[in-house]
């Protein structure tokens, strides 16, 4: 029997006591086809890895996955008498691409030497999400939106720092209001003395629409500059992949939730969330399991492409069929007549064809599989047990789309929450995941990652410009794994490390 076979049985010995690892199935080591029979075949890193359709999608799935990739990279005008008309009041970005370059994860805005802070604007890859807690729990209902994150009064649960002429007489293309970052640096340092720089972007947020001068405090105020407004930033995230995690059956995630691994720290959850296709069903509880989103905030692919192309973009459409700010002074001092409702900025066969592409981008097979290298590093990665929560395998249940349905993928997520601890913490609430909890994300394609955007950065912020850093900022529930990892002779940590670009 060859020994990484034997490493599902490793007892691993934490402060003196041994503890069983979860059994993995191993085969994960050797797996090329990522994405089971949707894989897309590549040799080398490719700059193109993630724009491909899945390979088993029929001749007509694949002329209407390419319908959709012409949509994904539409530049949508604030032009009433345009075609690609529909950009909203504010907005985060002008197109799907811009967010998710290439069909990859976005990088955070460059900060030149000798400047501190720089200001976010068009074609940036974050934004802002926003709301007010109480800190207390409540049932889901339909009163408070079924748990759904609280918006800020007179803004939304995003911020738009973009606006489309004429929103702001007073500071013409800007949206609710400007956003700033800045980074915070700071040094990790190896038990072998080995020293890493790492990096925090830090955001601040001035000129609210809002804004006035109190000339009794002598403050500048707005609402969304109070203190019980939590805000917490997004990064676009790799696009392949989508339509087979999808298809993941919710009792194979609802059984990783219900392993018992206490003695490594860890305890996956879900989130349930709000789902507008059953809210259109009339489903009198409109709640799934989280899938999609940072924080699992979103049920299915139909949900998070329809909810961001209304976001980030302001394009109306079936399932969200008002402006995020509709409600809102700022809208209504836009609008002429706020109560005559606006017709939708995207056509039903537009929106479905954008979730479609959505759900059909392949993911790219594994390269160097026989390195020993790699193989050695794919060892270590279930020996310091970053399968508990990078759960290399599942087999997929049935999805509409035929091509998704029973393929065995290799996706490195348990589709669930987890505390990272206060290094990573964004402490606002999103539906049940708390301020500490984020997803975790799935490693397939990460080798081509800064092929495809040489600046692009790691977490939900972006933060992290290596894999090494992501590690690095590892707390809570990771802290364990990465523990075991800082403790690696280096030439161990990068073997793991060549695994994971092997991906």
């Amino acid at each position: 029997m060859k020994a990484w076979i034997l490493l599902s049985a490793f007892n691993i010995f934490v402060g003196g006591v041994a503890h069983a690892a979860p059994f993995v199935d191993m085969d994960y080591v050797h797996a090329v086809k990522s994405g089971g029979d949707t894989t897309i075949m590549i040799k080398g890193e490719s700059i193109r890895a993630f724009r491909n359709p899945a390979t088993n999608l029929t001749e007509e799935e694949i002329a209407r996955h390419l319908t959709g990739d012409a949509l994904f990279e539409r530049n949508f005008s604030d032009d009433a008498s345009r075609f690609d008309h529909g950009l909203g009041p504010v907005f985060n970005n002008t197109s799907c691409n811009a967010c998710h370059s290439k069909d990859g994860r976005g990088a955070l805005p460059v900060v030149l030497p000798g400047q501190e802070w720089v200001q976010l604007r068009q074609n940036e890859s974050i934004f802002l999400r926003i709301s007010i807690e109480d800190g207390i729990q409540r049932p889901k209902t339909a009163e408070n939106h079924w748990g759904a994150p609280v918006a800020v009064p007179g803004f939304s649960d995003q911020l738009f720092h973009l606006g489309s002429m004429g929103v702001r007489k007073d500071l013409p293309g800007a949206g609710q209001a400007q956003v700033w970052m800045k980074y915070d640096k700071s040094t990790f340092t190896y038990p072998d003395g080995t020293v890493v720089q790492l990096r925090k972007p830090v955001f601040k947020i001035t000129a609210a629409y809002d804004e006035y001068f109190d000339s009794v405090t002598g403050e500048t105020k707005s609402r969304l500059y109070e203190k019980d407004v939590k805000t917490s930033p997004r990064m676009g995230t790799p696009m392949i992949g989508l339509g087979l995690l999808e298809a993941i059956k919710e009792s194979d995630i609802l059984a990783l939730a219900a392993r018992d691994l206490s003695a490594e720290g860890v305890k996956g959850t879900v989130n349930w969330v709000f789902d507008i296709e059953k809210a259109m069903a009339n489903d009198p509880y409109p709640v799934s399991m989280g899938r999609f989103g940072l924080k699992n905030n979103t049920p299915s692919v139909l949900h998070q492409s329809l909810g961001a192309l209304r976001g980030d973009i302001g394009v109306t459409n079936y399932a969200f069929p008002m402006e995020s700010i509709f409600g809102t002074a700022l809208f209504e001092s836009f609008v002429q007549d706020p109560s005559v409702p606006a017709p939708l900025e995207a056509s039903d066969q537009v929106a479905n064809d954008l979730v479609f592409y959505s759900q059909t981008l392949a993911v790219p097979s594994r390269r160097n599989v026989t390195e020993a290298e790699v193989i050695r590093g794919a060892q270590i990665f279930h020996q310091v047990s970053c399968t508990s929560c990078h759960q290399p395998s599942f087999v997929t249940g049935p999805h509409k789309i035929a091509a998704f349905s029973n393929q065995k993928i290799y996706p490195y997520t348990d589709m669930l929450l987890h505390d990272m601890g206060e290094g990573l913490a964004d402490g606002r609430q999103d539906f049940d995941a708390n301020g500490r909890q984020w997803k975790t994300r799935p490693l397939w394609g990460m080798g081509h990652t800064h092929t495809i955007n040489p600046r692009a950065g790691f977490l939900h912020d972006g933060r992290a410009r290596t894999v090494e850093e992501a590690i690095l900022w590892h707390g809570g529930e990771g802290e364990y794994s990465k523990n075991k990892f800082v403790n690696l002779p280096k030439a161990d940590r990068s073997a793991l490390i060549q695994f994971i670009r092997s991906l």
